[in-house]
């Protein structure tokens, strides 16, 4: 169906729908936040290389760890950037673009929730594992309270896919001739 072919909306129905608009600052400011996590990687690799030669085997997987942690952290930006754009603000209109994400042509909110919530469990794991190889350092109430934590991600996501399998997916639109 074509853009012209849309029927204006009252002014009520207009606003709420306009209103969607209001989440962009939200979104430039996830982008500003991403630059800021680009900055502290850069900072976190120079320490790293810096130092490489002075410190043991563990702080260097323990620093390794935490850049891949920070990646994590602005893979799941993006996903949140893009594909909450995508589905509650408007259309990116990346079709055919030689870059668009392969996950972006079937993302809707449901998708967005179970994406999000295993980026989450992998972070958490990565902390989880940075907590186990610190275990000599830390008391086991820390190391405690975080693994329940992770333990509760895993649930909550794992709950969070079950819920959408059990919800009917929604009626495809049919052309009526």
């Amino acid at each position: 169906m074509e853009q012209d072919s849309f029927k204006p909306l009252k002014p009520l129905p207009n606003l709420i729908f306009l209103s969607r608009w209001l989440q962009l600052p939200l979104y430039i400011g996830l982008i500003v936040a991403q630059g800021v996590y680009v900055i502290h990687f850069a900072i976190e690799l120079w320490h790293l290389m810096d130092k490489a030669t002075v410190i043991s085997e563990i702080d260097i997987m323990l620093r390794v760890l935490g850049l891949i942690d920070v990646v994590m952290i602005a893979n799941l930006l993006i996903m949140v950037i893009v594909g909450g754009y995508e589905t509650f603000v408007s259309r990116l209109r990346l079709e055919g673009h030689p870059d668009e994400p392969e996950w972006l042509s079937h993302v809707n909110a449901a998708v967005l929730k179970v994406k999000l919530a295993v980026a989450i469990i992998t972070i958490s794991s990565i902390h989880l594992l940075v907590t186990f190889m610190n275990a000599p350092r830390l008391d086991e109430k820390t190391m405690m309270w975080q693994t329940i934590i992770h333990l509760t991600l895993v649930l909550s996501a794992i709950s969070i896919a079950f819920i959408d399998r059990l919800m009917p997916s929604s009626p495809k639109h049919v052309k009526s001739s």
